[in-house]
């Protein structure tokens, strides 16, 4: 049996537009399964325990555009102790292994993390007007809770990948009818 010489890592939220290792090749994606929600208290990255942040996570149902990222297996060791300690802060998110349709219609397996509905973290389906309060006021040692909404909706437009949900979630918090991404 021929073993493989590269790793995928599927990226949802941040991931997309700041990945922070090094990779072969991106190419979008689609999870099936799960969608994208701001869903996770963020005590660390986009907020503080006394002042959470919300981020992404993704929640069992429906389907999630993202970016994969192909990386090679000599850098893997590397890169999977750089995203575990990145994404599995405090075991908010479950390290998963998960079947990912490419862009050009490959199927490979991929390293995700989904959101551990039973960790105190996980926020679960809030209110939009609830979301954008939290995200409003979240501020953590990766920068405003505002910018990681906006920026990772900037990212998926720019990649043509539609998500209604976010779309609203950027329109509440921009004060608009219509999602305002281009200006982040």
């Amino acid at each position: 049996m021929q073993q493989n010489s590269t790793h995928w890592v599927f990226g949802y939220g941040s991931l997309i537009w700041r990945p922070g290792f090094a990779f072969l090749r991106q190419m979008p994606a689609l999870l099936r399964g799960v969608h994208r929600r701001l869903c996770v208290y963020s005590y660390r990255h986009r907020g503080t325990e006394a002042q959470p942040g919300l981020v992404f996570g993704l929640m069992p149902g429906g389907s999630c555009r993202g970016m994969a990222f192909e990386v090679d297996d000599a850098e893997w060791d590397g890169v999977h102790a750089y995203l575990s300690e990145r994404e599995m802060d405090r075991g908010v998110y479950r390290e998963a292994t998960r079947q990912i349709e490419l862009a050009d219609g490959d199927l490979v397996p991929s390293l995700a993390f989904l959101a551990d509905t039973r960790h105190l973290q996980y926020a679960g389906k809030l209110a939009i007007a609830e979301q954008v309060r939290i995200v409003r006021a979240g501020v953590g040692e990766s920068g405003a809770n505002p910018e990681y909404v906006l920026e990772t909706a900037r990212k998926l437009h720019e990649l043509g990948i539609s998500d209604r949900y976010l779309d609203e979630v950027v329109a509440a918090l921009n004060g608009t009818d219509v999602p305002v991404v281009a200006g982040v």
